[in-house]
This record gives C-alpha cells, structure tokens and sequence, in this order.
C-alpha cells in the first residue's frame, strides 16, 4: 500500500505568503494570521470548539478530514517553537500545552537535536536530515498511514524542490500582507508536477486540491 506524503489544511494568503519572518513567542506566524484560520474556526467540526454550532459543509469537510489515515506528521523546527540556533534549555515543549493536536509521533526537522518529547499521545522526535531521509523515518513510524507534512512555508518548499509531496491542500485566504514567507507567486507554478482543482467556499476561501500527475 502507498504511503502517501499530504499537505492539509495549509493556510495562504491571496498573495501566497503563509507567514511572517519575524515569529516571536508573542506572535507564532510573524503576522496576524486570524485572518487565514477563521474557516476553520468557524466549522462544526473545529476541535477547539467549545459552543455548539459551526458551519457545515465544504470547510466542515477540510477540517473533520485533517486526522483521516495519518500516521505520523513532519515540520520544521519553526512551527515547533520560536527559537533558534542550540537549545538552551529543554523547558519549551511546544506551542500547544500538554495535549498537543497531531495523535502521531512527529519528526521536527532541526540542526539542533535534543531527546525526543512525549506528551499525551505525541512524541517529538528531533532529527537531522535531509527531506528524503527524515520521510523515511516518518513513514516507518507511519505504520503503514500516510505522512502529513505539517509546515511551516520553507519546509514545504524543501520537499517540493525535493519532489516528494504527493497530495496537498492549500486553503487560500482574501487577505494580503504584501511580505512574508511566500508559498508561491501564483500556484500555476505547480501544475507541471500536480494536477489542480480550485473550489471556491461559501466562507469566501478558495480551497486549492494538487495531486501528483
């Protein structure tokens, strides 16, 4: 069976920029990104939610389909936390408390290792490789599921240059920031490697669909 390597979810602007370059502890993507998040906030299915209610439909779908047959997740060190170069300490886990989101282990690609980190059912394994290499830890630790490749923007980009993404989805937002880290300049850019379907949303995203050709 074929693992699959899936983007999911991966919010742009309509400029193609999915983050600032000056993240800070205050400030995970380096800019106010509510505007790229709030479909999703807005769906019943939205794992945070703590109200009834939410959307249903095309956005309901994206999000309740996040989980679907995913094994383990790969990111870059900058969706792990803020800082840079050797760790001081160990104290910092992660933005996302004691229950993190992702159920899998989790390869965070860095220059600066350090022992891997449970939390709940998460475990941060912290390794050092190349894109074609940590996949393939990603995919034995898979057990057979695919692999989500969780982000940021220049983690992406590696394993496209690298052409070892199979599927993504990209969710693009109507807001424009003009600077940042940028996915693309328009997403035509791919289409010589992936097929694409656009699918406007009612929330007023475009829902971007790349499978391999």
């Amino acid at each position: 069976m074929t693992q699959l390597l899936r983007v999911q979810n991966f919010g742009v602007s309509s400029d193609g920029i999915g983050a600032g370059e000056h993240q800070s502890l205050e400030n995970p993507f380096g800019l106010d990104h509510s505007g790229m998040f709030a479909w999703a906030g807005a769906t019943a299915s939205w794992p945070m939610r703590t109200d009834p209610g939410g959307s249903r439909g095309l956005d309901d779908y994206f999000t309740r389909d996040y989980p679907r047959n995913i094994g383990a997740e790969i990111m870059g060190r900058n969706k792990f936390g803020p800082y840079r170069g050797p760790w001081k300490d160990l104290e910092w886990q992660g933005w996302w408390g004691d229950e993190p989101p992702f159920h899998t282990p989790v390869f965070v690609m860095t220059h600066h290792t350090r022992p891997s980190l449970t939390l709940s059912d998460t475990t941060f394994h912290f390794v050092e490789g190349d894109p074609a290499t940590v996949l393939e830890q990603a995919r034995e630790a898979a057990d057979g599921k695919d692999v989500r490749l969780g982000g940021g923007v220049t983690t992406i980009r590696q394993f496209l240059d690298a052409d070892l993404v199979d599927t993504m989805h990209v969710v693009v937002s109507p807001v424009t920031y003009g600077s940042g880290l940028r996915l693309w300049e328009s997403p035509e850019e791919l289409l010589d490697r992936f097929h694409l379907d656009v699918v406007p949303s009612p929330s007023g995203v475009v829902h971007h669909l790349f499978w391999r050709k």
